[in-house]
């Protein structure tokens, strides 16, 4: 087997669910730079779907998580607890965008996460219900994909979903959905589908990750808000994705004039170490009985003395700050190449959630030509993403910590096929 090519011991030894965009392998990786087998270099704008903010390896973060090392790797927090794990949770809660006393509990992926914010909010409400939007992605879980508001690749052909999960539209320039058709769908399941008392949560993302970037409006999360607020149901800003200073802020419900009830996280929340985390108002998240929460592996001591660290870096980095100026960057890059080209529809952002929308001469969306400059790219030394419930938005998510010069090539890279 050692003597076939890695491609085919790839195909032989892995199923074909585990989707694979790139044919090469990487070998090492430092900030924002990544070198596959052959010593080949690449400029990263992917990073590790969201979940390198400080970059690759960052220093701090391998200093703590190495010292850690040397102290112990696991007792199950359940177990026996560790001080670093209630340091975090404090850090966190103080951080954390909402009013009144919170507490932090911490798991180890994002759709765990996800999945035990509505085990609180069940248990907190006494209700089943959950009401989601078209576009999110929260997982791929069971439950987790069926909040997922896109069905191919992630919810084809596996069968029935969980029960008692509801879709509304989101708002979408692309197709043509306000928030005042997002809100009257609402009232309409309210009516046809749901008592919106026996509804325990609704959940969305502050900017759509996998739906394509597409930021909630201020006039969206005000309404959901009151209609939570009305119907005692819990609000949760699914924030696995744009959380760590991604948008500009902390948290991006920062960019909101009202709070949520639970915020989930992961992805940037430790530097590239498995862990994710629930963090909301204490009177919801001790819903739950003892033995409710947690896992083997929830809040493991390396990832949680990584993301100790990260949460230093952030702050003496100003990586809040850093965002919006390298997410203003790009967006002056690109806007003038929107005027002169048909095919980009839309360039939006949210601090360095960034995303460049492409269609075709009728103005569908592209997937085709998505994918080509996502391959065109790699050629050239520059990785990209894409997402959209179509296929057709490239989006950026570049380490934090990139440095000018070489944001700028990757800028020149992304400019000069858009151009095209």
């Amino acid at each position: 087997m050692q003597n076939l090519d890695i491609n085919t011991r790839r195909q032989l030894a892995t199923p074909r669910g585990v989707g694979v965009q790139f044919d090469f392998y990487a070998a090492r990786a430092e900030n924002a730079t990544l070198w596959d087998e052959k010593g080949k270099e690449y400029i990263d704008f992917a990073g590790g779907i969201a979940v390198l903010a400080t970059g690759h390896r960052h220093p701090k973060v391998i200093a703590a998580v190495q010292e850690q090392l040397d102290k112990f790797t696991h007792t199950a927090f359940q177990i026996v607890p560790y001080e670093s794990y209630i340091a975090l949770a404090e850090k966190l809660a103080a951080a954390a965008p909402m009013s009144g006393l919170k507490k932090a509990a911490f798991f180890t992926v994002g759709a765990e996460a996800v999945e035990n914010a509505l085990k609180i909010a069940r248990a907190h409400t006494g209700r089943s219900g959950v009401v989601a939007f078209t576009g999110a992605f929260h997982g791929r879980t069971h439950m987790t994909v069926t909040l997922t508001g896109k069905v191919a690749p992630y919810k084809a052909s596996l069968g029935p979903m969980v029960p008692d999960v509801f879709h509304v539209p989101f708002p979408n320039k692309t197709q043509n959905i306000s928030v005042a058709d997002s809100l009257k769908a609402l009232e309409l399941l309210f009516k046809s589908s749901i008592d919106p008392k026996r509804v325990a949560a609704i959940i969305l993302e502050p900017v759509q990750g996998e739906g394509g970037f597409n930021i909630a409006p201020p006039e969206l999360m005000v309404a959901l808000r009151k209609i939570c607020d009305e119907h005692g149901i819990v609000l949760i800003a699914d924030e696995v994705q744009t959380g760590f200073a991604r948008t500009g802020k902390m948290f991006a419900m920062e960019h909101y004039s009202v709070e949520a009830d639970l915020i989930t996280m992961a992805k940037s929340l430790a530097g590239g170490f498995p862990l994710s985390g629930v963090v909301g108002k204490a009177e919801i998240m001790d819903a739950p009985a003892p033995g409710g929460l947690g896992g083997t592996y929830a809040g493991n001591p390396l990832s949680i003395a990584a993301a100790l660290a990260v949460q230093d870096v952030i702050k003496e980095e100003n990586l809040c700050s850093r965002a919006v100026a390298l997410g203003d960057k790009l967006v002056a890059r690109l806007k003038p190449l929107q005027a002169g080209n048909k095919k980009i529809f839309d360039v939006r952002n949210l601090g360095s959630m960034a995303a460049c929308e492409l269609v075709d001469a009728d103005g569908k969306p592209d997937a085709a030509a998505t994918s080509a400059v996502i391959k065109q790219a790699a050629a050239k030394g520059l990785l990209l993403l894409s997402c959209g419930v179509y296929g057709n938005v490239l989006r950026f998510l570049y380490p934090l910590t990139i440095p000018d010069a070489q944001f700028d090539r990757g800028l020149d890279i992304l400019s000069e096929l858009l151009a095209q």
